[in-house]
């Protein structure tokens, strides 16, 4: 994974945090505004989408308007996810949705969730994994992340294949992790340190001689 060396920037999460944008070469990564929740709307009829992950199923125009103009914004005001969109800088077309979530970031647990969907119509173009790359960076290097999960139901081979592109480690399968349409599922879970990316970490990494 191609990251820019830095020092970890140790923070405290005393305070609100403020809602950012991110780039990367071909996107843009920011909050979702009003306008964005047609797009929103469009992109969760993709039956993939509300198979795979919590999204509502039918979609409505409501429900991406609550999504956008109130999940999104309290997550950012409470702590509790940093949602992205994410956009191509030449058209602005939204390719997807990302987020930190289950966040820990005060001492000692450092840590969060990354999760993501894609747009159909734009997978297979490597902006999930791109994006994905930049809050990857972002979570370690200016949030002060020390370890970031990724779960997925297992059988989920799309979402799977961006965690493995950002370097995250496969842990194995998890009995029934998974609660989704009333029915438990099991996932896939992967973690990443900042040392599987050449990166310092405030807080040393002991790893149990007998790993495989």
């Amino acid at each position: 994974m191609d990251v820019h060396p830095a020092v970890v920037r140790v923070v405290t999460f005393s305070a609100r945090m403020e809602a950012i944008s991110l780039t990367t070469g071909r996107l843009v990564l920011r909050p979702l505004l009003p306008s964005d929740a047609p797009a929103v709307h469009a992109a969760c009829q993709d039956p993939e989408i509300p198979r795979y992950t919590p999204v509502p199923s039918p979609y409505t125009a409501e429900h991406a308007r609550a999504f956008v103009e109130d999940s999104c914004p309290a997550g950012w005001r409470d702590d509790t996810a940093y949602t992205f969109g994410v956009f191509t800088r030449d058209e602005g077309r939204l390719t997807g949705v990302m987020a930190l979530m289950r966040l820990a970031l005060d001492e000692p647990a450092r840590q969060a969730e990354i999760g993501y969907w894609t747009a159909k119509e734009q997978r297979g173009r490597g902006y999930t994994a791109e994006a994905a790359r930049e809050v990857v960076r972002w979570a370690f290097e200016d949030l002060g992340a020390e370890r970031l999960e990724w779960i997925a139901e297992a059988g989920n081979k799309g979402s799977r294949a961006v965690a493995l592109a950002c370097g995250f480690r496969m842990q194995g399968t998890v009995r029934g992790l998974i609660v989704h349409n009333g029915t438990r599922r099991d996932a896939w879970t992967a973690t990443l340190l900042p040392s599987d990316l050449g990166l310092p970490s405030p807080t040393p990494y002991l790893p149990w001689p007998g790993r495989d």
